[in-house]
């Protein structure tokens, strides 16, 4: 795959962590691979957690100039100084978080398997549209976004798509030439090495 058409990666924080130790295990991991953009993507609704985790993300992201957005909460992300957001309802909100984060702010909408929607929220004022998971995992009901999906999007749509969720090296390799990232998280923070499971993961891509 030539370079200029090998995907980026956007990288998925854990859903829980300590921002102390967790900003070296970041670090590492950013110093040795070419991270697009930072996913904040915590399962707490406690505000302080939030925002103390979001710090520790925007400190390590922003001083090796990668962008930094945060799952659904677009107070959050204009008061912490983050990129923008990333919605995890698909469609409904790309609107109001364009009008409210302005112009220069990204706004992604996570759109599980439905093109649909994703159309929709391209249509608003989306950079960037999700699909997941493409590998088989027992969350959710078990619906998978498949190639095909991919396929014809990348034919049809100029709005950047990423591939997310259950990766595997054989599936980096299946759909790298149809989608423009690849969104990398839990595949990586359970191991003792994320940095060399990413590099594993990603390996296909040469």
């Amino acid at each position: 795959m030539a370079a200029d058409d090998r995907p980026q990666i956007t990288l998925i924080a854990p859903p829980s962590f300590d921002p102390q130790t967790f900003s070296d295990r970041l670090g590492r991991v950013l110093d040795g691979a070419e991270i697009a953009c930072l996913r904040l993507s915590l399962a707490t609704r406690d505000e302080e957690i939030l925002m103390r985790a979001a710090d520790a993300v925007r400190e390590a992201g922003h001083a090796r100039d990668v962008a930094v957005v945060i799952d659904n909460h677009l107070i959050l992300a204009e008061r912490l100084g983050l990129d923008g957001v990333h919605l995890t309802d698909g469609s409904r909100n790309v609107r109001k978080a364009r009008k409210d984060l302005g112009a220069d702010a990204i706004v992604g909408a996570f759109c599980a398997t439905s093109r649909h929607d994703g159309m929709t929220a391209g249509e608003a004022g989306a950079d960037y549209v999700s699909f997941g998971p493409i590998g088989a995992t027992s969350l959710g009901d078990g619906s998978r976004a498949e190639f095909d999906l991919f396929e014809w999007w990348s034919e049809v749509i100029e709005v950047p798509v990423i591939a997310e969720g259950a990766l595997t090296a054989d599936l980096v390799a299946r759909f790298g030439p149809v989608t423009d990232f690849f969104a990398v998280g839990e595949e990586i923070w359970g191991t003792d090495d994320p940095l060399s499971a990413l590099k594993a993961l990603l390996k296909p891509l040469g």
